[in-house]
């Protein structure tokens, strides 16, 4: 039965294609309002990180995903800005052969993770523009950050079905 099974998930993976389309930055901005006294101050950097993805079917088996990052640094002592980093990142891609909560889990996770090097050398490449140490941004587990997605979900779901108590 296992070897039966074994044929029908290899079978499951050839139907299964992504393509990329297209990779490109959708928008993108640097601000360092503090230059150039900020650099007259001892660094001691606090990084804030926001990332978020959008998605937008836009034709037959065809998705944009839009990988979100914004990056705000600001200094310990003063709490002044440093620098605000945001890119979107974006990619055109095509999906066969997934449906439901695989085709969520691919634009939310396989396709970012082929957006997120692309923002990562962007943001580096921003904040070596203006002059401040660099900024190397940890790799992203966006499988773990789906689970945790679908979890939240589903405990929402469950706190909306328990009547309330009077």
């Amino acid at each position: 039965m296992s070897e039966e099974n074994k044929v029908e998930t290899q079978e499951e993976q050839a139907a299964f294609e992504m393509q990329i389309q297209r990779i490109y930055i959708k928008d993108v901005s640097f601000e360092a309002p503090n230059l150039p006294t900020i650099f007259h101050q001892e660094w001691k950097p606090q990084l804030a990180f926001e990332l978020d993805t959008e998605t937008l079917q836009v034709g037959e088996d065809t998705y944009e995903v839009v990988l979100h990052i914004n990056v705000q640094t600001t200094l310990e002592d003063s709490n002044d800005v440093a620098f605000i980093c945001e890119v979107k990142q974006a990619g055109v891609f095509t999906i066969k052969g997934l449906e439901g909560i695989q085709l969520a889990h691919c634009l939310a996770s396989k396709c970012p993770e082929v957006l997120y090097p692309y923002a990562r050398e962007l943001i580096s490449s921003l904040v070596n523009r203006g002059t401040f140490p660099a900024l190397n941004l940890s790799p992203v587990n966006f499988d773990a950050l789906f689970v945790d997605y679908l979890e939240r979900q589903q405990a929402e779901e469950q706190t909306e079905e328990k009547p309330a108590l009077n």
